[in-house]
């Protein structure tokens, strides 16, 4: 434990030590305090108010008005958006603003913007219809024009004809018509407008059935898109003139053209009196543009000068309303002058917690300091490791199992080798490697650029992890280097290959015909295994071993971690009666195994291991013959297969009866410890009773021990077989890669014709990239996880914790505004 909480320990093996502290805050010195505390982001604060609701709380009015201003402040947002501005990230200078002045200055911008789009809505309407009512001129004015053109040359016709024809047959009817009186001829009215498109059809079936057909209705397409005054959308219209008789037909009118939200526009029949209307609209048409536009800019000035200071306003809002939620965590003391809190923070960090204290006290001009006191603390304290931008992405993948509990081992100290390496290891190719690090080496040099940018999900997962990707991509390298694999193609980089051919006829032979000329290949597999007949099975073999050999070392690490976990815990019987039979158990079985493939790798034997192990169990007394790889190995499998065995029962019985045990001499007081002052002696005190209240059932424990004894025994054999996933993904990585080169790239170029040369190398691109690059490395991504969490953190992960969420600033996300700021 550091001293006074000097220094942090920086340990990510376990988590750093943890204190239960309280606070009591002068009510004058609160507001400064949690704002400072907010800025050092090391405390946790508990709520202390759980009974009470929301809108109990003292702070609850407050909370109200900061939300009120970050309402004003996202409309604010949406008006900068709607004109196409963006705030601005970095403000070009920073001002003082108080609270009070913001929120009186937040509310004259709301109704300055307010009153600017009413009048923006208004001018805009105005606007809109005297399009609209310019289009109704035109076409009506075409219409009318054109049908008198039409009556006044039919006039004329008759008029002739009536002159020429002189005869009796000449009609009387007609006569009549010419001579009567131009004030008893019938007139009929008329009514102009726009109505959508798509409803133009019904429009014109429900007025001939309204009317039984009694009104003469013209439409005329308007050809581009107009805007229509009341909702403010884009549609297509029609013009329309309704041609009626009576006053009975024209209310059946209007009331048709209300249902179906067609605009209505006076029109008149006169030509004069349509150049005249036309020419008056046309200018109100300009007039109220350049209005427009002037509103506009001066909307668009005001959101500017807002724009350079809005983030600014906005983190502040936030800030507030997250200071006011943790005020409304603390408690107010008996006599009202003083807010206690309570809290955890790693106990590295005390110095700095009582300084902020002490600076939020002075700056406030408060008589009296926060005290700081530390308490003894009952439930388990959250798990707090310090991580940097490199090792966050491995923790990340760590506590997406479980966070672990306090002080418990951390796995994500191994999983920054063991991960990429294990991953490598189903994706060995140092073409396909150096892919991955390119384009994780394009996240990195710009990660500044991307951390300030909203991604995708995908990207933002990518980026996030992109270390991960790194250290993936350089292991698989390091593993393309050991299998010799060039997107599948071998290279002599270390040197000659230690075969060669017996005689110059074998040069197009595979292995027939070889023979050793030289040294072993001095590292990896020899590029003259690629190709030939015995490939598969060699590295079929080879791969099968080695992934065996990886998954009972991951797995007795993860058990000697399970041996130091009870070590620093100080629990014995875990220590003798359950690490000690779970390595005996592995490693009598499985590490046996392990020692078998050395040995027979390192003196070439052509014993059976299959033949060996199944043998062990089946007749372990019987002669091992020509499977027998070192003397005395007869009576070292009987031992062990004897060591296997017991150890089951160990693992099962001693440790329940162990537990009753303790129970039992802890309930009769018969366990002491020595104290060494009166905080140990409270500590002791509040221990057992603690342990007094809690029930022994030795039912629970026995079947419990009988699960976890069962799933370790099984899990043995179930999680080996479990790594032999690396030898699958390994060899189908490799042989789909070499699918891609030999029938796409190799048969275009057999072809000796450049387009489909050309054709073949996109092909070979595009599916090297969207599978092996993409699909293998997900699928290869998810099978190391799996690994991780499976089959190494279940021997001694049991990640039942709690994270560390200390109140901070710097964790206030973009949407803190639309959510209550708890933290628990």
């Amino acid at each position: 434990m550091p001293n006074g909480g000097c220094c942090p320990t920086m340990d990510l093996l376990r988590s750093e030590p943890m204190q239960l502290a309280q606070l009591i805050i002068p009510m004058e010195s609160a507001h400064r305090t949690i704002s400072y505390l907010g800025d050092l982001g090391l405390f946790q604060f508990k709520d202390l108010n759980t009974e009470k609701s929301p809108f109990q709380r003292t702070y609850a009015a407050q909370i109200k008005r900061c939300g009120e201003m970050a309402r004003k402040l996202r409309f604010i947002r949406e008006q900068m958006t709607k004109a196409g501005l963006t705030p601005s990230s970095r403000s070009t200078f920073v001002t003082s603003v108080n609270l009070d002045d913001l929120e009186v200055k937040l509310g004259d911008l709301e109704e300055e913007l307010l009153e600017m789009n009413v009048n923006s809505g208004q001018l805009q309407r105005s606007y809109n219809e005297l399009v609209e009512y310019k289009l109704v001129l035109q076409k009506a004015g075409e219409f009318f024009h054109l049908a008198q053109s039409r009556a006044t040359a039919h006039h004329q016709e008759v008029e002739v004809q009536t002159l020429v024809d002189g005869s009796i047959n000449r009609p009387l009817l007609l006569e009549q018509e010419m001579s009567m009186d131009p004030t008893k001829q019938v007139k009929l009215g008329f009514i102009s407008g726009l109505v959508m498109r798509e409803r133009s059809m019904a429009f014109e079936r429900i007025l001939f059935r309204a009317t039984r057909g009694n009104v003469f209705l013209k439409q005329v397409v308007v050809e581009d898109p107009v805007i229509d005054p009341v909702s403010g959308d884009k549609v297509e219209k029609n013009v329309f003139v309704i041609f009626y008789s009576g006053e009975r037909a024209k209310t059946k009118v209007l009331k048709i053209c209300d249902a179906f939200g067609a605009n209505r526009y006076p029109f008149t029949d006169d030509i004069g009196k349509q150049y005249q209307m036309i020419t008056e609209v046309s200018a109100k048409l300009s007039e109220l543009k350049s209005t427009i536009d002037v509103g506009l800019h001066h909307q668009a000035t005001v959101l500017q000068a807002i724009g350079c200071e809005f983030e600014q306003w906005n983190l502040m809002v936030k800030q507030e309303k997250s200071i006011y939620h943790v005020l409304n965590m603390l408690s107010l003391d008996v006599t009202k002058k003083c807010l206690v809190g309570e809290g955890w923070c790693p106990i590295s960090a005390t110095n700095q917690i009582k300084n902020a204290l002490q600076r939020a006290a002075l700056d406030s001009n408060s008589q009296v300091g926060a005290i700081f006191h530390v308490l003894q603390a009952k439930e388990s304290p959250p798990t707090y490791f310090r991580t940097n931008k490199f090792t966050s992405a491995f923790q990340e993948i760590v506590d997406a199992y479980g966070v672990a509990k306090y002080q418990e081992a951390n796995p994500g100290v191994y999983t920054i080798v063991t991960f990429p390496f294990l991953f490598a290891v189903m994706f060995g190719d140092w073409g396909h490697g150096i892919c991955l690090f390119l384009a994780t080496l394009y996240l990195i040099f710009r990660e500044k650029k991307f951390s300030n940018q909203k991604l995708g999900d995908i990207m933002e997962m990518a980026f996030g992890g992109r270390y991960v990707i790194m250290m993936m991509a350089l292991f698989s390298i390091y593993t393309g280097f050991i299998y010799n694999e060039f997107f599948s193609v071998p290279f002599e980089l270390f040197g000659h290959s230690a075969y060669g051919c017996r005689d110059p006829s074998c040069r197009d032979a595979s292995t027939l015909g070889l023979v050793k000329v030289r040294d072993t290949y001095p590292f990896g597999v020899d590029p003259e295994w690629h190709g030939s007949r015995s490939e598969l099975p060699f590295l079929n073999s080879l791969k099968m071993k080695m992934s065996i050999l990886l998954g009972v070392a991951q797995m007795n690490l993860g058990i000697v971690l399970s041996y130091f976990n009870a070590k620093f815990f100080g629990n014995d019987i875990n220590v003798w009666y359950q690490f000690v039979p779970q390595m005996i158990f592995l490693n009598s079985l499985f590490g046996y195994l392990s020692l078998l493939i050395i040995v027979k790798w390192c003196t070439g034997s052509q014993a059976d291991l299959y033949h060996v192990m199944i043998y062990m169990f089946l007749s372990p007394t019987d002669d091992l013959g020509d499977n027998q790889l070192f003397v005395g190995q007869k009576f070292i499998q009987l031992l062990l297969l004897l060591l296997a065995l017991v150890a089951v029962p160990w693992m099962l019985i001693p440790k329940p009866l162990l537990l009753k045990k303790q129970h039992e001499e802890r309930h009769r007081g018969q366990s002491y410890e020595p104290l060494k002052s009166l905080e140990d002696s409270f500590e002791v005190e509040m221990k057992s009773a603690s342990r007094a209240e809690e029930e022994f059932e030795f039912s629970e424990v026995l079947v419990h021990q009988l699960i976890h004894t069962i799933e370790f025994v099984l899990g043995a054999v179930s999680n080996t077989a479990s790594y032999l996933r690396l030898w699958a993904l390994s060899l189908a990585h490799s042989e789909l890669s070499s699918v891609f080169y030999e029938k796409v790239l190799l048969l275009a170029w057999g072809f000796n014709n450049v387009i489909i040369l050309i054709i073949g190398i996109v092909v070979f691109i595009f599916a090297t990239v969207g599978v092996l690059l993409v699909m293998e490395t997900l699928s290869a991504f998810l099978h190391a996880l799996r690994l991780h969490w499976v089959e190494f953190q279940n021997k001694f992960y049991e990640g039942d914790g709690y994270k560390f969420s200390p109140f901070s600033f710097a964790s206030i996300g973009e949407d803190d505004d639309e959510r209550a700021f708890v933290r628990s």
